[in-house]
């Protein structure tokens, strides 16, 4: 209802400011204009609007009778204070003899009672004043040439509606809304407090750099609280902050709405609450928190209440300390304690403002009363009085009220040409009887000027000071008093990145805990994991899953996984890449000593079957057996046994090349003398011709097969190294998590061919073995040529499936187990029984033994 009054004034007074008539009409709506609560008489005269009374009375509209006036009650020291520093900064100003030297400055100071429309009555009672004429019209004259105030957003704006039409300039101290900086629609707007844009980007960082991922908000329903916290919002967002809740109050709510805030604060999970609050709702919030007994929430406060004494004075302090929040820095106005001290109602004994602060302060009245309170005598000393207004170590607004009125006395100055004669020095100001308004803020955004404190003031392009910010944390002293410490700063001019530092000094949090408290909606995922966002949650809600075999994640809450390069793996934990494992068959794991020593035990006992022979080199049996090929057997088994070794170690490419070429050699060259042997045997039993003449017609033969078969082997492996030669290979295809030192065939036709070659060798032998297997019993070496080559051939067929599909190091180690069970067979079966004649059975090793009842001699 009373918006749309509000509403209905603003458009009679856009219409009525451009005529006589339309004055009467404004004047008839709103009623009489309230008197100043205080006031100065000058040449010059600077309003101001301040919320010294924080309770307003709205009478009900009946739209019958005239509406009782707006009744303003609980007078707040605080904004008090920021009137009389006003008053403070215009008595130094008329006593400079360097600014403004001949022109004295009034003053006009109004409350708003932090609401719209006494402010709007403040406004027209500074633009035309109080009186009235005969003829009940508005005065035509602007009776103030600027305005300091007010100290809230909302009602700033509902001034400036008004005042703006008139270019009256408006400096606020107070009123933070980034709205206001839009020079279109407010081009008359000046203020000594940074925009509510920096201070909300600001929080936001704050609240990351705490880890404050999930927090909760409350704001005043009103420009202040819905422009800051809406950047807040999209500040947080940015900086990966979530919103569990967004609630909005006013002081003229309902106590069943504010206790409903409340329990949403109470019963979220967000153990950080960012208030951003004026007074008035902050005051009626924590209220009802005291009510509801709100405790162990970390507050993170806006400017307007993060160093308001009153509140750390009251039960709030419980609730409150621990608070984070940021305020402009704080100054010391030289003067102003003493000032202060000096306000009395005897100053102007009918100032009702006077006797109410006065009562107020001491708890007394001026009046007598029947129900016994003291009577005040105003000689009372304000010296004892601790209290928001005796208080000035915290002047941070105060000075922003300080900085306000010298602006405008600065841009006056100009505007007069004080001291800016080219003939006289210090020349007085030039006055002019008709002041334009537009001039003062044509000045207002030049001005560039030093305080006695050392702080410069001037106004960007969107008439706003520097942004620059304390940090400050709400802790007690020794004597258990809640102060305001400074821990950090926040600079909007520096680069983004280095706004925001802490300055190292220990910081108090909630229910004045030593520990931060922690406020996430999931806690933070460990490095090796990454987060992963739950359906229908913020993005700060999220399940933390392992990154995959090969991925990690190396700093915490990681939002997805990096995979390895290519020769790296992930370590147990998936934090951080680690060399891929190497692997090869060596000599130092159990399964490539254990084949080693097979290696070595197989060409050990080869050398022995030779001494062996050796020995018995002239007797009938080893005679019988072909000595020249038996011993150049055992001597390519010796080097079948050992080539084995090539296979075992880390691959190279000399490795490369003479595993495969020495194997297919050795085995070639065993097979060969082999098969002489079978041919040699068969020839000597199927020849028709006298038996003496064999042995010199084989012989030659003998050695010419075996050396062409080995030869074409030869050849083979020549043509094989030139063409496409082994070389050691990182195999990273077949496992993911090590790599594979192993040795690329080079040309895999090369390889098949070599073991190719040896497996025709081999069916040939069996072949022969086979049919001469009816041979007499007394001399059948062919029967365990034959034994041999079927175990030769069964270990090789066996070999190529498990060659294919065995993995890393396995292949060769089926490559080197085949090599040594083809060895240990050909062997065994072709020497084991020789040598067991030998050496047991003596008896047998005779020439009568071995020619049998045919009469046979050896080949």
């Amino acid at each position: 209802m009373f918006d749309c009054f509000y509403v209905m004034l603003l458009f009679v007074l856009l219409v009525g400011a451009f005529g006589a008539e339309e004055d009467t009409a404004l004047c008839e709506i709103l009623g009489s204009p309230e008197f100043p609560l205080l006031s100065k008489e000058g040449d010059i005269t600077i309003g101001g609007v301040f919320s010294i009374h924080s309770q307003i009375s709205r009478p009900p509209l009946t739209f019958t009778d005239a509406p009782e006036p707006l009744k303003c009650s609980r007078i707040n020291f605080r904004e008090f204070r920021f009137a009389q520093t006003m008053i403070f900064a215009i008595h130094e100003i008329n006593n400079s003899s360097s600014l403004l030297p001949n022109i004295s400055i009034g003053y006009k100071i109004f409350d708003g009672c932090g609401s719209n429309l006494p402010s709007t009555r403040a406004v027209m009672g500074l633009i035309n004043g109080p009186e009235r004429t005969l003829e009940k019209t508005c005065s035509s004259h602007l009776s103030v040439h600027a305005i300091v105030g007010a100290s809230e957003s909302s009602s700033t704006i509902a001034m400036l509606q008004i005042s703006g039409i008139f270019q009256i300039p408006v400096v606020s101290h107070f009123a933070t809304c980034a709205c206001l900086s839009n020079k279109k629609e407010y081009p008359s707007f000046f203020r000594t407090i940074p925009s509510d844009y920096h201070q909300s980007r600001a929080l936001a960082k704050l609240v990351k750099h705490f880890g404050w991922t999930w927090v909760g908000a409350v704001r005043s329903d009103n420009d202040y609280g819905n422009n800051g916290m809406a950047t807040f919002i999209t500040a947080a967002s940015q900086e990966g902050v979530c919103i569990e809740y967004s609630e909005a109050i006013s002081r003229t709510d309902p106590s069943e709405q504010v206790a409903r805030v409340v329990r949403v604060i109470q019963s979220g999970s967000a153990r950080v609450l960012v208030a951003f609050l004026a007074q008035g709702e902050m005051d009626i919030l924590l209220e009802e928190a005291l009510k509801q007994n709100l405790t162990g929430l970390q507050w993170v406060g806006s400017e307007s209440w993060i160093t308001a004494r009153h509140l750390a004075t009251k039960g709030y302090s419980r609730i409150l300390t621990g608070s984070l929040g940021f305020t402009i820095r704080k100054s010391n106005i030289t003067g102003l304690r003493e000032f202060l001290l000096q306000v009395n109602p005897s100053q102007d004994p009918y100032n009702n403002m006077l006797r109410e602060f006065w009562e107020a302060t001491f708890g007394c009245s001026f009046q007598s009363s029947p129900h016994g309170q003291t009577q005040c005598s105003g000689t009372e000393r304000l010296q004892d009085i601790k209290n928001p207004f005796t208080d000035v170590s915290e002047l941070r607004i105060s000075n922003n009220v300080y900085k306000a009125v010298y602006a405008v006395a600065n841009a006056m100055h100009n505007v007069l040409k004080c001291g800016q004669s080219d003939e006289v020095v210090n020349h007085p100001c030039i006055w002019k009887d008709a002041l334009e308004s537009k001039q003062v803020v044509k000045h207002l955004r030049d001005v560039n000027f030093t305080l006695q404190s050392g702080e410069r003031v001037y106004f960007d392009e969107n008439g706003d000071p520097t942004a620059t910010y304390e940090l400050v944390n709400w802790q007690r002293n020794q004597a258990g008093d809640v102060v305001f410490v400074a821990v950090g700063r926040y600079d909007a001019s520096l680069p983004n990145g280095k706004q925001f530092t802490m300055n190292g000094i220990n910081t108090t949090w909630a229910a004045e805990s030593l520990e931060r408290p922690q406020s996430v909606c999931s806690e933070s995922c460990l490095p090796g994991f990454r987060q992963a966002v739950i359906k229908g949650k913020p993005i700060c809600c999220f399940s933390c899953i392992a990154c995959a075999a090969g991925e990690i994640s190396n700093f915490s809450n990681s939002a997805e996984c990096s995979r390895c390069p290519l020769e790296y793996w992930s370590d147990e934990d998936h934090s951080q890449c680690v060399p891929k494992v190497i692997e090869f068959l060596s000599y130092g794991e159990t399964m490539g000593a254990l084949l080693t020593g097979f290696s070595l035990f197989g060409a050990s006992l080869t050398l022995v079957v030779s001494c062996v022979f050796f020995w018995f080199r002239h007797t009938p049996l080893v005679k019988a057996s072909n000595s020249e090929l038996s011993f150049l057997l055992l001597f390519s088994l010796t080097l079948c046994f050992l080539c084995s070794l090539t296979f075992i170690g880390r691959p190279s490419e000399w490795s490369c090349m003479l595993r495969h070429t020495a194997f297919g050699i050795t085995f070639a060259l065993c097979m060969s003398c082999i098969l002489a042997k079978t041919i040699a045997v068969v020839i000597a039993f199927k020849a028709k011709r006298p038996a003496n003449t064999v042995p010199q017609c084989s012989a030659p033969l003998q050695r010419t097969s075996v050396l062409s078969c080995t030869l074409l082997q030869v050849l083979v492996c020549m043509l094989w190294l030139t063409l496409a030669p082994p070389f050691p290979y990182q195999n990273t295809a077949h496992a993911t998590e090590r790599i594979i030192l192993e040795c690329d065939l080079g040309s895999p036709i090369g390889f098949w061919a070599v073991l190719g070659y040896i497996g025709l060798l081999a069916v040939l032998c069996f072949i022969l073995a086979f049919l001469a297997r009816k041979l007499p019993d007394n001399f059948n070496e062919a029967k365990f040529i034959t034994f041999s080559m079927l175990i030769f051939c069964a270990v090789w067929v066996t070999f190529i499936p498990a060659y294919v599909s065995s993995p890393g190091k396995f292949t060769v180690a089926v490559e080197i187990f085949a090599i040594l069970a083809s060895s240990f067979g050909l062997l065994f079966c072709i020497f084991a029984p020789k040598c067991y004649i030998l050496l047991l059975k003596p008896e047998k090793n005779t020439k009568k033994h071995m020619m049998g009842r045919n009469q046979l001699i050896s080949p």
